[in-house]
């Protein structure tokens, strides 16, 4: 196992210094799902929620937490993303939604946790929407799918 990069040699946190890294393309793909009652799901897709829209808003909340990783993750460099796209895919057979949230950038450092911090706030909101009509609501597998530039692209060939 590598050494954790953000605690300094006294063991403090730190903000890691990435100004001698190369400007590479950078992706990270991050995935997640809220499952819920097929019935929840059904008024969702119909679009007969009295709030409105629950994955328009979502995914605007996903793509605003994105830009603004930095400001929620303490040592998160701010970065000047290029393209973020919040994808929300009902699947019934599982009563669940899975959401998908791409990050990119030509940049020095990666955009993992953006992309993570855009499927996790989707899936909050969606939550919040949908809270007073399903209370059995689970977010669970928040997860890094896919990661490229920088050091190593993630899956690698030999993972």
């Amino acid at each position: 196992m590598s050494e954790l990069t953000h605690i300094n040699a006294q063991g403090e946190a730190h903000m890691v210094d990435v100004s001698d890294k190369h400007i590479t393309t950078r992706t990270a793909i991050a995935s997640g799902y809220v499952t819920m009652q097929a019935d929840t799901l059904a008024l969702i897709l119909s679009g007969g929620h009295k709030k409105g829209d629950v994955f328009a808003t979502a995914r605007i909340a996903g793509i605003q937490a994105a830009k603004k990783c930095a400001d929620l993750i303490p040592l998160c460099h701010p970065l000047a993303l290029t393209k973020i796209s919040v994808d929300l895919t009902p699947e019934p057979e599982h009563s669940r939604v899975k959401i998908e949230a791409l990050c990119k950038l030509d940049g020095k450092t990666g955009v993992e946790m953006e992309a993570l911090t855009a499927v996790s706030v989707a899936a909050l909101t969606l939550y919040d929407m949908c809270k007073a009509v399903d209370k059995t609501m689970v977010i669970n597998d928040i997860a890094i799918d896919t990661k490229t530039g920088g050091k190593s692209d993630w899956p690698s060939a030999d993972h």
